[in-house]
């Protein structure tokens, strides 16, 4: 592939669809000094990345807007996990990295470790990307996605799900739920349910970023929130935006 400034994702190898969203990779265009570009929002993956002159880090589970001004002509290269496979892929509970950003050679494991060694800052890009996908690839077989979580998240995404009858269809008690969903995503399953609840929201403002303006009231109700003011105050806390402003500023 050719590197050059923007954004782009690739779906993940067949094999790897339980445990992995997607591969994906940035450039920060020349003249772009900030780096900034809009604020990564939450979406209940966590990444591993590697970027031009630092190496590699892994992107822990956000609650809220991230914001990291990078240098014009930076190139990152990142694998995104699912709910689910974080935990059991780093070998520690994922609550501990919860809206952090933290060297792989900091985690204390095996395979954090190794990667560091091998995804050094001199890497091209492409080299990376490679590596980073191999070594993560052959992880995530060895210590695939925790099922019952990956099925908590799938029942938690849709609209107007509840706690304690997703709990209930699991077969497990919530405080298990509870417990479990903190180490493999980071944060408990009330949470996860609002920031699946508003990656429905972001991704229909996204489906309609050609129009003028989404209807908002309508866009709440579709996505699973109690009305347009319930819709406003998680968006803010969310994305550190009102939903109009966050629409306007994903239309850009």
């Amino acid at each position: 592939m050719e590197w050059r400034p923007g954004y782009w994702e690739w779906a993940p190898p067949p094999e790897l669809v339980g445990s992995v969203a997607c591969l994906w990779a940035r450039v920060i265009p020349p003249g772009d000094t900030g780096g900034q570009g809009a604020p990564v929002l939450p979406d209940a993956c966590c990444d591993l990345i590697w970027e031009s002159g630092r190496g590699v880090y892994v992107a822990g589970p956000d609650t809220g807007p991230w914001s990291s001004p990078l240098p014009e002509g930076t190139a990152l290269a990142g694998v995104r996990l699912r709910p689910g496979a974080g935990g059991p892929a780093l070998g520690l509970p994922l609550s501990a990295l919860l809206d952090q950003r933290v060297g792989l050679s900091d985690l204390g494991t095996g395979f954090g470790a190794r990667l560091a060694r091998r995804l050094v800052p001199e890497l091209t890009p492409q080299a990376a990307l490679r590596l980073l996908a191999r070594e993560v690839g052959e992880q995530v077989r060895r210590a695939p996605a925790d099922p019952l979580i990956s099925e908590a998240a799938r029942m938690l995404g849709r609209p107007r799900a509840e706690v304690g009858e997703v709990a209930a269809r699991l077969g497990v008690g919530e405080r298990q739920l509870l417990r479990r969903c903190r180490a493999e995503v980071g944060y408990g399953p009330a949470t996860l349910r609002r920031v699946l609840r508003f990656r429905r929201f972001v991704s229909r403002v996204d489906a309609t970023a050609g129009a003028a303006g989404p209807d908002l009231a309508r866009l709440a109700a579709d996505t699973g929130y109690a009305d347009q003011a319930h819709l406003t105050h998680e968006c803010v806390r969310l994305a550190g935006l009102p939903p109009a402003a966050l629409a306007a500023q994903r239309r850009q």
